[in-house]
């Protein structure tokens, strides 16, 4: 069993409910280890020492009452910046937003403190969570525990950086980029993105803003498959509107052992070319399986056509996000839309159009994701879950300068856009798909590699599980060295 600070959060639950550990013991653990590791990684950035202490003191004494809160009845936690929390502020890396307090926890928090954490922090985060990076002016740049001059990942970058490092027992993050899915791929961790629109985000968004972003989800991270399950077992469930009229009920996976499985792998894309190093591991994954007698195909893919399904995302994405902009920047950005060529499908002339397109086109583009969602439908009719790529290349050197479209990554020995990657996050995402982020083994030079397990909609818990498989007969996860 891996030391303490490394367990996953269902292991130390337990721990403590048989009394191996007491709460407030366990919880100055971590922050014994923030205080030493964190300096170096900046992954933690703001603390309720005096919160989490009280918590974990009620903690203990319900425990000796032989009450216990919940399944994670104890367990130390950190979150995403991103998620309102009272007394902490909820920036977004906005340097306008440093002094914004919310008055009321978002609704995951509440539901992670109803399932029995002890909350005591928050983690790194990009500015407006916009980058495969975390790194802002308010809080700095969070670093890789595998390589202090790499990224962790963004926009949940903080947060996968801390549980790799063993700095906290839980985490949650957000995706709508792979937010979720880069981070634990980079990191070595466990991240999942739910199915669109199960958990609800309301209190993960910018202040005054109630209505949920097409695409973005808000999911579990976690140093096992298991913590996975109960996070999302916390996190999902209808709001309180919508559940006057609805219940949550994920069907529970159709398959129980490895073997009863039939995946499809694909290891990189014309849209998004995957590193050798990377596409080494998932071809190492899939040999494995087959030789657990899992199906496994290199051909089957979804009716789909990637460059359509890339051009959409993109369509999509942007158009999400275009709400931050100021009547001058949507003005600027609507000239500069007019002035491109026809001809011109950069990212950035893509991002430029989806800026300021019309809701007419807008309902296009929303047409041509759900005709690619009953593709994806009949796909998994024959094959369960589609392995593939978290993100084109392992954690790259951190990179803050221009623009986030301007920068490049090296991918097979030469420089290719960042923003190509997105493909990784758009492809399923688009279509409202579950996917999980399992750890899949390590490049040559040490650098964690992440399998992406795609299912079907609300095939969350078949995602998870399978995970939990490969975590049980291939890899599980594995601390970085120096943080004993």
């Amino acid at each position: 069993m891996l030391d303490l600070p490394f367990r996953s959060a269902k292991q130390l639950a337990a721990a403590i409910r048989r009394k191996k550990i007491g709460c407030l013991e366990l919880l100055e653990t971590y922050l014994a280890r923030v205080e030493r590791y964190n300096p170096a990684l900046n992954a933690v950035i703001a603390t309720d020492l005096d919160g989490a202490r009280k918590r974990a003191r009620a903690a203990d004494r319900a425990l000796a009452r032989k009450a216990i809160w919940g399944p994670l009845h104890g367990v130390p936690m950190t979150i995403k910046e991103s998620y309102d929390v009272v007394g902490l502020p909820t920036t977004w890396g906005v340097p306008e937003l440093k002094d914004n307090y919310p008055a009321r926890n978002a609704l995951a928090v509440d539901r992670f403190l109803g399932a029995g954490v002890v909350l005591f922090g928050k983690t790194n985060v990009p500015l407006y969570l916009a980058d495969w990076q975390s790194f802002n002016a308010i809080h700095g740049t969070a670093n890789n525990p595998w390589d202090v001059t790499r990224t962790p990942g963004g926009s949940s970058g903080g947060a996968a950086a801390a549980l790799a490092a063993g700095l906290t027992g839980i985490e949650a993050g957000s995706d709508i980029g792979a937010s979720i899915r880069n981070p634990a791929h980079y990191c070595g961790v466990y991240g999942h993105k739910p199915t669109y629109g199960i958990a609800p985000p309301r209190g993960q968004a910018l202040p005054g803003r109630l209505a949920p972003s097409d695409i973005s989800v808000i999911g579990p991270m976690g140093r096992s498959a298991e913590d996975l399950e109960l996070g999302l077992a916390a996190m999902a469930g209808p709001d309180e509107i919508d559940g006057a009229g609805w219940r949550l009920a994920l069907p529970a996976p159709r398959r129980k052992a490895l073997r009863q499985y039939k995946v499809a792998v694909m290891l990189t894309d014309p849209n998004s070319e995957v590193d050798a190093e990377v596409q080494g591991r998932l071809q190492a994954l899939a040999d494995f399986l087959a030789k657990q007698r899992v199906t496994v195909s290199d051909r089957a893919r979804p009716d789909v056509d990637t460059a359509e399904a890339q051009r959409v995302y993109i369509q999509l994405l942007r158009a999400a996000t275009s709400g931050r902009q100021t009547a001058e920047e949507f003005e600027r950005n609507l000239e500069i839309a007019r002035r491109l060529p026809p001809g011109d499908e950069s990212y950035y002339a893509r991002m430029a159009r989806a800026n300021t397109m019309s809701h007419r086109d807008w309902l296009a583009a929303n047409e041509a994701r759900h005709r690619m969602r009953w593709k994806w439908a009949e796909f998994f009719k024959e094959y369960d879950l589609l392995l593939c790529p978290a993100a084109a290349s392992a954690a790259f050197p951190h990179d803050q300068q221009g623009e986030r479209y301007e920068r490049t990554i090296e991918v097979n020995g030469h420089r290719v856009p960042t923003t190509d990657q997105l493909f990784w996050a758009g492809f399923s995402g688009l279509a409202y798909l579950p996917s999980t982020v399992a750890p899949a083994g390590f490049t040559p030079a040490g650098l964690p590699v992440g399998v992406q397990i795609v299912g079907p909609q609300y095939g969350d818990r078949a995602c998870i599980h399978f995970a939990r498989l490969l975590e049980r007969e291939y890899q599980g996860f594995v601390p970085p060295p120096g943080y004993a």
